[in-house]
């Protein structure tokens, strides 16, 4: 009898906590939206790593203004600019070319263009105290620097390619003794530090179907073919992802609902795993240049050691812009279903609220 009471116990309280869950799905309720303010690697970002670059790691000053760029990572113009485009919303982009969530843990070093090296700037180490140093910042007639009201701005974080990748856990290239569990954590404490500062709206971008990626896929899907650990490569870092995408979608409720980690705040967790995949599967729902559609190769293909890049004429009929990065039509179709998502009702969308 003992242990049949704790069975009905823990089964009456899973049951609660279920219901608590599915109760709070759907309650996003986001108003107006008037800014974005967005966190990430190359995926996501527009130019600010140009001028770390530039600058011999040196970051940009408080009050810097990231500029719009046309030859961003999908050789044109970026997923979260769309999304500006699209809705008329302010763009506060602190994300990093290059950038994983914490250097401690997947350090990489990049050449500056006076060819001195410096880490990547980070997630944590970066990007976050910026935002932060920003959002403090005034101009001298008083009005700030940052448009942020908490219950009109979204702050999205798009972080694991680079951590999850090559030069880093992917090839076993991480600091002692850190594991994803490390990187996940990273991704919450972040979040941490934003609702300190007033977020209340969140957007967990998940990690894309990496597999795919001609860097990634198998050789007889145009990728690795001279690396011979290429389909051990690819089946590990599908392993990540999914791993991690699946801790992203149970983690972050409990977070809210359980650990009340964030009272008031909202959350959605937008799969781009799963958007990307259907492109993927049915590039003719999504892709439309006048070329062949093409999900496995890319639009910018480059000479042996990158000094000559000639470029599809066709773009818009691939997936991929180069063995890593989305195109630039993949990116506004990213952007359209995050515009759904910001409006609560994304097909790609798991929306929770504490």
């Amino acid at each position: 009898m003992y242990w049949l009471s704790l069975s009905l116990l823990a089964i009456s309280g899973t049951t609660a906590i279920a219901g608590r869950l599915r109760a709070n799905e759907h309650s996003w309720n986001l108003k107006n939206f008037t800014s974005l303010v967005a966190f990430g690697d190359s995926y996501t970002d527009e130019s600010r790593f140009s001028y770390f670059y530039a600058h011999n790691g040196t970051a940009p000053p408080v009050g810097w203004v990231d500029p719009e760029s046309f030859s961003a990572s999908d050789g044109g113009i970026i997923w979260a600019r769309w999304v500006s485009i699209y809705t008329g919303a302010n763009l506060y982009n602190y994300a990093v070319s290059g950038a994983v969530c914490d250097n401690d843990f997947t350090p990489r070093l990049v050449e500056s263009g006076s060819g001195s090296y410096f880490d990547f700037p980070a997630v944590r180490q970066y990007e976050i105290p910026a935002y932060i140093a920003d959002s403090q910042y005034t101009y001298a007639n008083g009005t700030t620097f940052l448009d942020i009201p908490a219950n009109e701005t979204v702050y999205s974080m798009w972080i694991g390619t680079n951590d999850l990748g090559a030069g880093a856990f992917l090839t076993d290239s991480q600091q002692d003794n850190s594991t994803l569990v490390d990187y996940l954590d990273c991704v919450y404490n972040q979040f941490d530090r934003v609702y300190a500062n007033g977020g209340r709206y969140f957007i967990l971008q998940n990690n894309a179907p990496l597999q795919f990626a001609p860097l990634y896929s198998l050789p007889d899907n145009a990728g690795q073919a001279g690396n011979q650990n290429a389909t051990e490569l690819h089946y590990r870092i599908e392993e990540e992802a999914l791993l991690t995408n699946s801790v992203y979608q149970y983690r972050t409720p409990y977070e809210l609902l359980v650990a009340n980690r964030y009272p008031g705040a909202h959350f959605a967790i937008y799969d781009v795993h799963g958007l990307l995949s259907d492109i993927y599967y049915n590039p003719s729902k999504y892709l439309n240049g006048s070329a062949p559609l093409n999900v496995t190769g890319y639009s910018d293909v480059c000479n042996a050691n990158g000094t000559v890049c000639v470029e599809s004429s066709n773009p818009d009929s691939y997936l991929w812009y180069n063995t890593l990065h989305p195109s630039q039509q993949t990116d506004r179709i990213i952007a359209q279903n995050f515009v759904d998502v910001v409006r609560g009702n994304g097909t790609w969308a798991t929306y929770w609220s504490s």
